[in-house]
């Protein structure tokens, strides 16, 4: 039988689940984003507990390490840095948000009221340099939760980049139900690159998961530029069910 998640929702929910306000929002074009993303091998003993009955556990398992600039938007600049957990709804492969640190408290607020990220003031810093790309993501105190990096770069094609859609557990404030929002992003890519990962120091306990996220092994990296569109939500999913049982579509 295939493996499901066995994170408890409503405890994880309290730390980390923003309100989302209903599931009607417009899109959102952002020109000109930089992203970084890292993919690293994760515990395998762990990964059950990082993801909600909804999602079953990639194997290996791994998480993904992402930040983006956004140096255009209708709240102005900003930049997120976030940790997904690989994984599946059903046969699609998704990623699971831990928490979405964010250093501009309008797209704090937005993005959690429009798309259900699981948002939190941030500071977070993203530099493209000649011979690496350089991230790190700290909490509101200062304190460094991330700090990672790309090496050894060398341009690739945009076709050669799939990133996958996110899942995000928020509260719904029409009815106060916990629900998975899926956020299926477009990117059209300008210009790409890939390298080596590396992932300097990385804070468990700063993403609401205890002691439970551990980075192993590197796997792969990349750096873009890109636009993307955040677009309407289409599906979201009871985190109680099996996503096949619990899935509903609010939007063609």
């Amino acid at each position: 039988m295939p493996r499901s998640g066995r994170m408890n929702v409503e405890a994880f929910a309290a730390q980390a689940a923003r309100e989302i306000h209903g599931y009607k929002t417009e899109p959102w074009s952002l020109k000109g984003a930089q992203v970084l993303n890292l993919h690293y091998e994760i515990d395998n003993d762990t990964i059950d507990d990082l993801l909600p009955v909804t999602m079953r556990p990639s194997i290996p398992a791994w998480a993904v390490f992402h930040v983006t600039r956004y140096p255009d938007s209708p709240i102005g600049p900003f930049t997120i840095g976030e940790v997904r957990i690989g994984s599946r709804a059903g046969v699609r492969p998704r990623g699971f948000v831990l928490r979405s640190y964010v250093d501009n408290d309008a797209a704090v607020r937005e993005l959690a009221q429009r798309w259900g990220y699981p948002t939190v003031p941030g500071q977070v810093y993203l530099r493209i340099f000649h011979d690496r790309v350089v991230a790190r993501v700290a909490n509101s105190a200062g304190k460094n939760v991330l700090d990672m990096e790309m090496i050894d770069r060398e341009p690739i094609s945009g076709t050669d980049i799939q990133y996958n859609s996110s899942m995000h557990l928020a509260r719904n404030k029409e009815d106060g139900k916990l629900a998975l929002v899926q956020v299926d992003p477009e990117w059209v890519f300008h210009k790409a690159e890939r390298g080596r990962p590396h992932i300097i120091s990385l804070d468990s306990q700063a993403w609401a998961v205890g002691d439970r996220l551990k980075a192993e092994y590197p796997i792969s990296a990349t750096c873009c530029i890109c636009d993307v569109t955040l677009g309407k939500i289409r599906y979201i999913c009871d985190p109680a069910k099996d996503a096949f049982q619990g899935t509903t579509q609010v939007a063609a």
